[in-house]
């Protein structure tokens, strides 16, 4: 089996593993208008692409709650967060996720320093998400969401273990040099993001939006502030604010609110980012490590299909990414699919 061919056997296996057991188990999922909740399983990865090197490998897993049902906490602290909308819909949200990052070249047991180090991130992140309603008067809805992701960066991310333990599954390349990866530290990132919602637009029945959004992210991981929007073209759309994607991304939401039993939407974005701070990038905050000059600027564009049917939120998402680091051989590019359940 050539490469190529094993390389697309692996995605399609993948693919396959990840969606099967999630319909399977959510058998039961709620399809009726109340909502007590919504699980999003999220898997990133450039196998789709035929690389393994950079931003190789994301996976989250989220439970957002539903606007009743969070505790008085949740709503107290959007009311007095500033730049969050003063009334509408408030949720809570826990997500917890692993990413992990190699060098291009995998056999080194000594990589190249001017190459990515290798790196690691395992995060839990409670977040908050206020969306201010339509008043029914045409007016522009906003979507506010903050999230505090608190881990740790380093060996103990069990970045290794994880990617040993797939490519053994998949007979592919172990990789040689995580000996070098970033010292472990303690992670700590605050996001914010606001979006904006449209009325849309109705075509021979289909319907376009567009939304934009602003954020930016403190911590010793990320530095940053970030602006685009995200367009979408379709047919029953659900009501959301674009799939999901682990940061630094496009902002997208867990949770939706299908608008028919079955609908489907192509969706483009862009987001373009001024870095102060990328760890995995910079090295470690407290102590010397592998490092890399940055980039100060980059830029993503997603392109992507969506499938909502009755309970159910399944996307694909193609991701070109431009270079992060001013010795990096090639730009980016991944997919991701995320499977979004309402209970």
């Amino acid at each position: 089996m050539t490469n190529l061919k094993r390389r697309s056997a692996q995605a399609l296996a993948c693919a396959a593993a990840f969606a099967a057991p999630l319909f399977a188990a959510s058998a039961h999922a709620d399809d009726s208008d109340k909502e007590t909740g919504t699980l999003s399983i999220l898997f990133e990865n450039d196998i789709f692409y035929h690389t393994d090197r950079d931003y190789t490998n994301g996976v989250q897993i989220a439970w957002t709650t539903p606007p009743d049902q969070n505790w008085d906490w949740a709503t107290e602290t959007a009311r007095w967060l500033p730049y969050f909308g003063q009334e509408g819909e408030v949720r809570t949200s826990y997500s917890i996720g692993q990413n992990i990052y190699t060098p291009s070249n995998l056999h080194l047991a000594d990589p190249d320093p001017s190459d990515r180090p290798y790196a690691g991130f395992l995060y839990l992140g409670p977040g908050i998400i206020n969306e201010t309603p339509d008043q029914g008067d045409g007016s522009v809805r906003q979507l506010d969401q903050a999230e505090l992701d608190l881990g740790v960066v380093g060996p103990d991310s069990l970045a290794q273990n994880s990617q040993d333990f797939v490519h053994r599954i998949i007979n592919d390349t172990i990789p040689q040099g995580w000996d070098y990866q970033l010292h472990n530290e303690p992670a700590l990132v605050l996001k914010d993001e606001k979006t904006w919602k449209f009325s849309s637009w109705k075509v021979l029945g289909f319907s376009f939006d567009v939304d934009p959004h602003v954020g930016a992210a403190v911590g010793n991981v990320y530095d940053f502030v970030n602006a685009g929007a995200m367009a979408r073209f379709g047919f029953n759309l659900p009501d959301d604010y674009g799939p999901v994607r682990i940061d630094p991304s496009l902002p997208g939401s867990n949770f939706f609110k299908p608008t028919g039993a079955i609908g489907a939407y192509l969706f483009a974005g862009v987001d373009g980012r001024a870095i102060a701070r990328n760890i995995f990038l910079d090295g470690n905050t407290w102590e010397d490590s592998r490092h890399v000059t940055k980039i100060p600027y980059v830029g993503d564009l997603q392109l992507g299909a969506a499938l909502t049917f009755r309970a159910f939120r399944l996307t694909f998402t193609h991701v070109f990414r431009t270079k992060e680091f001013t010795t990096q051989a090639h730009s980016d590019q991944f997919g991701a699919i995320n499977l979004s359940v309402r209970f």
